[in-house]
């Protein structure tokens, strides 16, 4: 039986609230996930196939309308595997980070969209197979649930539900990209810290704060396939305030671009210049 929509509706309903740029549905089971008209199927990019070059050029052209050059074609499918894993970790990171609730999305059950007008990431429509919960949760009555026993049993849900959907996309992508085993992973674990660190913040209340404790404990190291620990650490800013930053497992290539513009948790950053970018975002 399906999930219905209800067990995870009220997350993303308060994700879009405070991050307009995404649109997610959720399909009934009777429904055809959409794979034409700008949209395009988790598994064909997973193909990798003419759907994956459809997605690809899409990057290529961006790139080269923002930064007025062409990229490697490995830096155009590092961007373009960003732009997709970001947004679809969010499908499993916010409703157990609001909910207690851990959706299954196997590669045949998303489609996304980013050519929608108006939304800055585009739309996703994901249906869920099933869904872990904490014993208790009301939603433990409903089709698709699944209770697991403990907070660290629902982490244990996290990580494979993540590992699940990705897996498929990395192998699609990763020749492109010139990348494989452990420099996927270490890709794939940045969009699942970052992405539901960056919208906790959008919440508000601390949130941003839990968030950055959920991951420690989600992401202790040693958890495979992911590398690493989620990284977090503190630096002193010039008033002697603590400044929140995260060691990436990963490089997105922007360098390659702009080598004198890297990200703040990039490797490539020094600590001198990531306080100078955290303090000159606080103000």
């Amino acid at each position: 039986m399906s999930v219905p929509p209800i067990a995870l509706a009220h997350a993303y309903t308060r994700l879009t609230e405070v991050f307009p740029g995404l649109d997610i549905s959720q399909p009934s089971a009777d429904e055809q996930l959409p794979g034409h008209g700008g949209w395009i199927t988790a598994a064909s990019l997973a193909d990798a196939g003419t759907g994956l070059d459809a997605f690809l050029a899409r990057d290529d052209a961006q790139i080269r309308r923002d930064y007025g050059q062409p990229a490697r074609p490995d830096v155009v499918a590092s961007f373009g595997l960003h732009r997709y894993a970001w947004p679809v970790c969010l499908l499993i990171t916010v409703p157990w980070f609001l909910l207690r609730r851990v959706p299954r999305f196997p590669v045949t059950h998303v489609s996304y969209d980013r050519t929608a007008p108006g939304l800055a990431l585009g739309r996703l429509a994901a249906r869920p197979t099933t869904f872990a919960c904490l014993p208790g949760d009301p939603a433990a009555t409903l089709p698709g649930a699944r209770v697991a026993p403990d907070e660290e049993a629902l982490r244990v849900e996290v990580r494979a539900a993540v590992a699940e959907h990705l897996e498929p996309v990395l192998t699609g992508f990763g020749p492109r990209m010139r990348r494989r085993g452990r420099a996927l992973w270490g890709m794939a674990t940045d969009e699942l810290v970052e992405g539901l660190w960056y919208v906790a913040h959008l919440f508000g209340d601390g949130e941003q704060e839990r968030a950055r404790r959920e991951l420690e404990l989600l992401l202790p190291g040693a958890t495979q396939p992911y590398v690493g620990s989620a990284a977090f650490r503190e630096l002193a800013g010039p008033d002697g305030a603590s400044l929140a930053t995260r060691d990436r497992a990963s490089c997105c290539m922007f360098y390659t671009l702009r080598p004198e513009e890297t990200c703040t948790t990039c490797p490539r950053t020094c600590d001198a210049d990531r306080v100078t970018k955290l303090v000159a975002t606080a103000s």
